[in-house]
């Protein structure tokens, strides 16, 4: 079995769970590659011990892979995907962020975890993404042009609110007047778009969601949308550029640029425990039902 190690920082506190997730995939004799940057900045810190052969380094995935282990919380998880893009590897989380919504697997369930992929007692959920083009065309946004949670348009450089026309399938929506516009996945439902309002999609679900950012009018709601449907964007505001951001990453756009978000080719794999589901990360992250009095 060949696994990649993927991480974007290193936490002193991290030291302990990555030896012990180094020795559990030795003993069960996988094949293990660290991603370049991540063994640079663990190898710096001098803290973690191990041997010369011990492992292998890469820059880039392959098919080759069988599972791509992160280490860290959510925003670990998103920039992996960069490496997945439409490769097909499936990608497991270790969570030592906080939330954890994507990377599930909590620090004391390290040894069953891996266990569990080994013997494949584990099922897959597949997400679906987002994909962005621009007219005129922006460098940036063309070799990493989708996004896992969400793809939003926001202001820049201001205080004052944009506006964004908006057509669904070549039909005008709205021209949303606000800070700016969200059009999430069902796995970004739990994120930036439900911080302003939006609904909480289930994973499987063939539906995306537009959720306005502090949108002026009180009529603007949040609206969910088939993932079929073809979505255009024209910025206008008192600046003459905008911002776009894809998860974590983010471009300037000029106001004359026309923007076209539609489904991705290609699903993400992710990996959950047996064990786990959905619903049970419903209730245990975002404490649904917590209530004295049930």
């Amino acid at each position: 079995m060949k696994v990649a190690l993927f991480g974007q920082f290193y936490h002193k506190n991290s030291e302990t769970l990555i030896e012990t997730l180094l020795d559990i995939l030795k003993s069960k004799f996988v094949d293990i590659h660290v991603e370049d940057n991540f063994f640079t900045t663990i190898d710096g810190e001098k803290t973690i011990h191990y041997n010369t052969g011990d492992f292998k380094t890469f820059k880039e995935l392959n098919s080759s892979f069988d599972l791509l282990i992160t280490i860290g919380g959510d925003g670990t998880m998103l920039r992996a995907i960069t490496y997945v893009h439409d490769l097909g590897v499936p990608i497991v989380g270790i969570n030592t962020g906080r939330l954890g919504f994507l990377a599930t697997i909590p620090r004391h369930k390290i040894e069953n975890a891996i266990d569990d992929i080994i013997t494949k007692n584990y099922h897959v959920s597949e997400r679906s993404l987002l994909a962005i083009t621009t007219s005129p065309e922006n460098e940036s946004l063309v070799k990493m042009n989708f996004a896992l949670n969400e793809i939003a348009v926001s202001r820049k450089n201001t205080t004052s609110m944009i506006t964004v026309e908006t057509q669904l399938n070549g039909e005008y929506l709205t021209s949303y007047w606000a800070d700016g516009l969200i059009i999430a996945t069902p796995t970004g439902s739990t994120g930036y778009s439900l911080s302003c309002g939006g609904p909480v999609i289930m994973p499987a679900a063939s539906n995306f969601v537009l959720t306005p950012i502090a949108p002026h009018n009180l009529s603007a709601r949040p609206l969910v949308i088939p993932d079929s449907t073809e979505i255009k964007l024209k910025v206008s505001g008192r600046e003459n550029n905008f911002l776009v951001s894809l998860d974590s990453r983010i471009a300037t756009l000029d106001n004359s640029t026309l923007i076209t978000i539609k489904k991705a080719p290609f699903k993400i794999k992710m990996i959950e425990p047996e064990d786990e589901s959905f619903l049970d990360t419903l209730r245990k992250k975002l404490l649904w039902g917590e209530d004295k009095r049930n």
